[in-house]
């Protein structure tokens, strides 16, 4: 067997595995998938991760490992992989920079430099260094040849061919000036919009509240502006997303929605306040915590040159019937193997580096 079918087998025991865990945390395991240790080891990092960063809710550590043991299937991985020819590939040292804002968010940068034959060594962000590991520590054990390919650090990197770095547009800067040197790709901010037309039903505004609110709009993927025509009411749409009410008490989450509405109070900012959400006119993408911007157009046809002109600010845009690819109501939290952070296909760049 090949090192690249090891690996591969061992993601998709990893994807059984989190699939068992998921199903309930509390059921004995199976007889092959996985021992009752890396069960038990797996509820106490997540309770570690949850004290540790008052983001990562248990709710949400469990949404996102969801969504990996859906990916982690055989079908899944070799579909994807099978658009590269892996065996041109030389093997490398890649260095991962990886950012904290969601959990698991550096996995799919993980899984890319491991299935294509490269070892990494993984510099994790301080807001997330439990899980990760974790999972890597169960990947060892699935193919014990990968303790020679995977490598933590908290350190200054050192001896690698090539970086994957995800930050902010400031950190993304310093990353360009100090790996010039090297073949690298750098991640910046990036936003997501939503497009309405004022047709949407009940139900996909609903479902839009989850881009909105999972992860607590931390991430990437998470809906911060919607673009709405110029006569649109919000009223459908706060009805629509009530359900998610229940998230002013998240302490941190209220925190901010607090601090942001007395600003925007101080400053005589004119918004829109549902208890839960603050919605104010700005044509910035990137909103605060608790504040979701929108922006009014006169056309359609304005609304696809704004979101080509400002392509590179943009993650997702989720809409119906707009864009070729626009993303569904409800599914920004659920990329594919395929959907690579700031459009760049990252094998590719493995493969070509």
């Amino acid at each position: 067997m090949t090192d690249l079918k090891r690996r591969l087998e061992a993601f998709v025991k990893l994807g059984k595995f989190l699939g068992e865990f998921c199903e309930n945390p509390n059921k004995p395991p199976s007889d092959r998938y996985p021992s009752g240790r890396w069960i038990n080891q797996l509820g106490q990092k997540i309770r570690s991760a949850e004290a540790s960063n008052g983001w990562f809710t248990r709710a949400n550590m469990l949404f996102a490992l969801r969504a990996w043991k859906e990916l982690l299937t055989e079908h899944h991985l070799a579909g994807w992989l099978s658009s590269y020819d892996l065996e041109k590939n030389t093997k490398k040292d890649i260095a991962l920079i990886m950012a904290g804002n969601i959990p698991l968010v550096g996995f799919h940068d993980f899984l890319a430099v491991l299935l294509t034959g490269n070892s990494a060594l993984v510099k994790l962000s301080s807001n997330d260094t439990i899980l990760l590991p974790f999972l890597a520590g169960y990947l060892c054990e699935m193919d014990s040849s990968l303790k020679n390919a995977i490598r933590f650090t908290e350190g200054k990197l050192d001896a690698f061919d090539a970086v994957i770095a995800t930050g902010s547009n400031n950190t993304a800067r310093y990353f360009e000036y100090y790996f010039a040197q090297r073949p690298h790709l750098i991640r910046r901010n990036r936003n997501s919009v939503a497009v309405l037309t004022g047709k949407e039903s009940p139900d996909q505004l609903k479902a839009l509240g989850e881009d909105i609110f999972r992860y607590y709009g931390l991430g990437c993927r998470s809906v911060s502006k919607l673009l709405v025509p110029m006569d649109y009411d919000f009223d459908a749409f706060f009805t629509a997303i009530y359900p998610y009410s229940a998230i002013i008490d998240h302490q941190k989450y209220a925190n901010n929605y607090d601090y942001n509405k007395a600003i925007y109070l101080m400053s005589e900012f004119k918004i829109l306040d549902n208890g839960f959400l603050m919605l104010k006119a700005d044509e910035s993408y990137g909103s605060p915590i608790a504040t979701l911007f929108y922006e009014r157009y006169e056309s359609l046809e304005n609304v696809a040159l704004q979101l080509e002109r400002d392509e590179e600010k943009i993650q997702c845009v989720v809409s119906k019937g707009f864009l070729s690819n626009e993303i569904p109501f409800g599914k920004t939290q659920r990329p594919s193997l395929t959907d690579y952070a700031d459009g760049v296909d990252t094998v590719d760049f493995l493969l070509k580096t």
